[in-house]
């Protein structure tokens, strides 16, 4: 039996993995690879979080190979270096992969498949992380979309549902080539246990994704298209990390999501799938414009008046301490967990980017630190979209109010209560805003007795420099 080279990359999965399906049923012995070599990513190295996520991920999948038969072997880069040698060590006649879209990966996947196939390797790629490749859809005019909604409508239209491949119960190992290094010769762990509150809620690998998965599908899809803008709920899938990292197939996870589908839950499943379409078109936009990781999509805003970047303040958001309790909320769970709800995530970054006017790229630079899904073209996505330089952006003059969302998706304050504990024997009033009551006294605990930034005075400067823009 021939041997082939399985590199695995953000496709931490067995399931439905299009490498490894290729080169079992094309008879290869699959010699299951993982290199780490963050300095070829260019500028945006994965952070701290999606280290100690990987370091996890990366356990899981090496325990679920050894339960087959097989082993997963772990290298340090360079990556090209790596599989010139590894494949001369095994006799491996091809090594297959499955892509990546991050600009600095494409780039340097595309060289090293043109120098395996200059060895006389057989190297080949495979899409097994979107549901569409990033340049599939296209416009009348055979160009990229820069607004969601058309883009969907011709996906839905284009679309041709993908049965799930299951993994085998047995992998056969191969004896030849180099051992590898042990997992913590990666450096992926943190040295101190800042992260240990991530894993009360976490689980990286392919199990703990499917289980989130069913969960889900047990319980918040049942009422998603409401409550999954509701923080103080369990309303949403969690399934972001899971599908960053690949330990789950979007496939596998419309799968399931069909099997359940009936007239109580279609409005729900078509929401969620709605959902993935906007990671689908996120990935569409970082592939046509790949300068937006750095850059503004709308050249307009290249001379917009950003505030000063001023060192005290951004730490004071970092830390939640901003004294606008959704916002301090928002920025300890993401501090704690890991994470972030998607309504808060809009929340913190209309303060960050409108109130505080500091440059988006503040904002999406903290998140790829600290957010375990840090995912580059939603990241980028995200943040432009809130700041309203980017593709089907919320216009920069809209600009949140922090109070009036608290008091429309956390009702009561519980969400608000739960990662600002200092204020959860206010009265429900002042929980939104306790700077509104000064005659009864400053919050408690030494929060902050007015925000950072005065919400009608920050939106007055954010209005003005707008006007001046246009």
């Amino acid at each position: 039996m021939p041997n082939a080279i399985v590199w695995f990359r953000n496709d931490l999965r067995l399931d439905d993995n299009p490498a490894l399906r290729t080169a079992l049923e094309e008879g290869f012995a699959p010699l299951c690879v993982y290199i780490h070599a963050p300095d070829e990513e260019g500028g945006w190295a994965p952070g701290a979080a999606s280290n100690a996520w990987r370091h996890r991920s990366l356990a899981a999948l090496d325990a679920d190979l050894h339960a087959r038969g097989a082993r997963l072997r772990r290298f340090v880069g360079p990556s090209l270096q790596t599989l010139t040698t590894l494949a001369a060590a095994s006799d491996a006649e091809a090594v297959f992969w499955n892509r990546r879209y991050e600009p600095a990966v494409e780039k340097r996947d595309t060289r090293i498949k043109a120098s395996l196939r200059g060895q006389g390797l057989r190297a080949e790629s495979f899409n097994g992380a979107l549901l569409f490749e990033p340049w599939e859809i296209k416009t009348r005019q055979d160009g990229p979309y820069k607004v969601f909604t058309p883009f969907w409508r011709n996906a839905l239209a284009s679309w041709r549902s993908r049965a799930p491949w299951d993994a085998p119960s047995e992998i056969a190992d191969v004896a030849a080539g180099p051992a590898g290094v042990a997992l913590e010769a990666l450096k992926l762990a943190p040295e101190r246990d800042w992260d240990v509150g991530f894993w009360e809620r976490w689980t990286p690998g392919e199990t703990g994704a499917r289980e989130a998965l069913e969960v889900f599908i047990d319980g918040a899809l049942h009422g998603y298209c409401v409550d999954r803008d509701r923080p103080d709920r369990v309303g949403t899938s969690r399934l972001s990390p899971h599908l960053h990292f690949g330990e789950i197939s979007p496939w596998r996870v419309l799968a399931m999501l069909e099997a359940e589908r009936k007239a109580s839950t279609a409005a729900d499943i078509d929401a969620y799938i709605r959902e993935l379409g906007w990671r689908e078109f996120a990935h569409h936009l970082l592939h046509h414009f790949p300068d937006t990781i750095d850059s503004n999509l709308n050249p307009r805003f290249d001379h917009f008046d950003w505030g000063k970047r001023d060192a005290r303040q951004l730490g004071a958001w970092q830390r939640g301490c901003t004294g606008v309790p959704i916002v301090d909320a928002g920025m300890r769970e993401l501090w704690r967990t890991g994470w972030m709800h998607n309504r808060v995530r809009m929340i913190v970054a209309s303060y960050l980017t409108k109130h505080m006017r500091m440059h988006w790229r503040e904002g999406a630079r903290w998140f790829w630190d600290t957010l375990v899904d840090a995912d580059l073209a939603n990241n980028t996505l995200g943040w432009q979209w809130v700041a309203g330089t980017g593709a089907d952006a919320s216009p920069y003059f809209r600009i949140f109010n922090p109070v009036t969302q608290a008091r429309k998706f956390d009702p009561a304050g519980e969400y608000i209560a739960r990662w600002v504990p200092e204020l959860a024997g206010m009265p429900l009033p002042r929980r939104f805003a306790p700077w509104t009551a000064p005659k009864s006294g400053p919050p408690p605990d030494g929060y902050p007795a007015t925000p950072l930034v005065d919400l009608a005075e920050g939106r007055a400067a954010a209005l003005q420099a707008y006007s001046q823009t246009r």
